[in-house]
């Protein structure tokens, strides 16, 4: 899976976030391309972000740096850390949830 924006590894970390527990990647609901976070894809997309509305939160757009495994995200909002490798997330990154997932 192709990560978008400004990486500085292969677990998907970028230049804005990379602390340990900085392995998630979201794919926009705008372009369907997975980017780190919501400055990576400001700066590199040609669009404005659009949020994933509920009725398509069942829709895999949350991939896991660490083993790869993409999840709907009903399911990554449920979780503090990868169902399948059970690496941990950030738990702050849900200050900036509303930049992705309608409210």
């Amino acid at each position: 899976m192709r990560v978008f924006g400004s990486t500085v590894d292969d677990q998907t970390r970028c230049i804005h976030y990379r602390t340990e527990v900085d392995v998630i990647a979201i794919k926009f609901r705008c372009c369907r391309r997975y980017y780190p976070c919501h400055l990576c894809h400001a700066e590199d997309a040609d669009h404005e972000a659009q949020t994933w509305p509920r009725s398509e939160w069942a829709e895999p757009a949350v991939l896991c740096g660490v083993c790869k495994g993409e999840m709907a995200v009903q399911d990554y909002l449920a979780v503090t850390s990868c169902p399948s490798c059970g690496a941990r997330f950030n738990e702050r990154c849900a200050l900036h949830s509303h930049l992705y997932f309608e409210a």
